[in-house]
């Protein structure tokens, strides 16, 4: 299948999925995660895959959403629901995926770029990888799942910190944190993920699609109708003047004068 904004192989049971929009930083734009969730279909319809490695090309994993693009759609009178239920889906699919996902990030890691990596079942960082909460420097709530999914990470204390200041957080960080998995430095980070996506491929793919079902079935029961809470929430806010004087301040690189309506 031919993609515009991601890249596809197939080698050794390994599925890698590259993010490939590198001139706005992989961002989670309609286009991009319509094609992810279309190779996660292909990805779990292929019997030759047994692991998928999600990474970013260029100077990191994804920036989150098109800021310049969604203020232009707002200019225009244009909603957001639509991109906000795709992000939600992308999400679901890596949750339900009966094959071990493990995202493999390096520089920043904002916005649904972290959620997206926070689905996954693994999360394998660069040293030189930024995480960063960004939605509520636009006036929005976490999506691709990510209140859900980060307070199961790192418990609510710490994910409302997260969520409700935009506090970036270094790689190392998110190792102590639980959010990442294993930590390496930039140089060896592909080589080493390589060498753990291969582990996987070579062991029991039934075994591990019963434990992703049951995993899910434990901890994760509830997320489709979680996620139908947050697209509700998201549009909401995305309706909001606040949106509109966030996306305003960071393309003017200010600090938004938000009014609380």
């Amino acid at each position: 299948m031919s993609y515009k904004k991601i890249l596809c192989s197939y080698n050794d049971g390994i599925a890698r999925i590259t993010l490939n929009s590198p001139k706005n930083l992989n961002a989670m734009d309609y286009s991009l995660l319509s094609e992810l969730s279309k190779e996660l279909d292909e990805c779990k319809k292929n019997a030759n895959v047994r692991v998928v490695v999600l990474n970013g090309a260029g100077k990191g994993f994804s920036g989150g959403g098109d800021i310049a693009a969604m203020y232009k759609a707002i200019e225009e009178g244009q909603g957001f629901g639509e991109l906000i239920e795709k992000a939600a889906e992308v999400a679901l699919k890596i949750k339900k995926l009966p094959k071990p996902v493990i995202a493999a990030v390096h520089g920043p890691v904002a916005g649904a770029g972290f959620n997206v990596a926070i689905a996954c079942d693994f999360c394998i960082a660069a040293e030189n990888a930024l995480f960063l909460q960004a939605f509520v420097k636009i006036g929005l709530i976490p999506d691709c799942g990510g209140v859900y999914l980060l307070t199961r990470a790192v418990g609510a204390a710490k994910a409302s910190e997260l969520a409700l200041t935009g506090k970036k957080i270094s790689a190392k960080k998110a190792l102590e944190l639980g959010i990442v998995s294993e930590m390496y430095n930039n140089e060896e980070f592909e080589e080493k993920t390589n060498k753990f996506a291969l582990k996987i491929a070579k062991g029991p793919a039934v075994s591990y699609k019963n434990m992703k079902q049951l995993i899910y079935k434990s901890q994760f029961s509830d997320f489709e109708d979680y996620l139908k809470e947050e697209v509700r929430a998201q549009v909401e806010c995305s309706k909001t003047e606040d949106f509109k004087e966030g996306l305003k301040a960071f393309l003017e690189k200010r600090q938004p004068n938000y009014i609380g309506r």
